[in-house]
This record gives C-alpha cells, structure tokens and sequence, in this order.
C-alpha cells in the first residue's frame, strides 16, 4: 500500500507520479527560492564588498602605480579580507587583486595600488 506523500512547500496531496515532490511549478520554485535564499544573500553581500574595495582602489590610483597609507584605505571602508586573486610577480612579489585593479603591502603602513590592464 502506497502512503500519502504531501508537497513540501503547501502541504497538498501528491498524485501522479511516486518520486514526486511538489504539486506544481509555482511550489517547486517558491521552495528552493527559500532554501538558496542564505546562500544568494552571501554572495551579493561579498559581492557587494569586492565593488567597494575595487572604487576604493580605482578612486586612489591617480597614476599607474600609487603608494597609499593604509590608514587612507581603512577610512574609505577598504575590506583587506575579500580580493578576487593573487598575482606573484616575477620578482616574487604577492599583490592582491580586485577585479582589474591590484595591491601590495609594502610594510610600514605603505600599500602599492596597481592598474592591471585587462585584455578580453
């Protein structure tokens, strides 16, 4: 005997098929909507901080190289967390990278801001 299976975003009765989940369309996408919702949020929160740290960076660079106090960067809200990649240099320096925009700690409080160029 078959038990009653029920949809798991509105609580109707199942028919058709066995492995069925949800009643209809609507259900399916209302209910993992809310089980991504978390994960979406922190994505666009990161996102959100990857934008304002590659202004800050863009804002700052006056020249293709420009060394910044970090204190200048912390004032502008400047996250030193979130970056999009690391570039080693051939003289093995570590910058970080934001997008098309680069930088490396120099010590001292003194970070150099590197325009990348981008080629498509």
């Amino acid at each position: 005997m078959d038990t009653i299976k029920y949809c798991l975003t509105c609580n109707e009765i199942l028919t058709g098929r066995k492995d069925k989940k949800f009643c209809d369309s609507h259900c399916r996408t209302y209910y993992h909507n809310i089980k991504n919702r978390q994960s979406t949020d922190q994505i666009k929160k990161i996102n959100s901080i990857l934008k304002k740290n590659r202004k800050i960076l863009k804002e700052l660079s006056i020249a293709s190289k420009t060394i910044v106090m970090k204190r200048l960067l912390v004032e502008k809200g400047f996250s030193f967390k979130y970056f999009t990649g690391i570039y080693i240099s051939e003289s093995k320096n570590v910058y970080n990278l934001c997008y098309d925009h680069a930088y490396r700690d120099l010590g001292n409080d003194k970070y150099l801001l590197i325009k990348q160029k981008v080629t498509p």
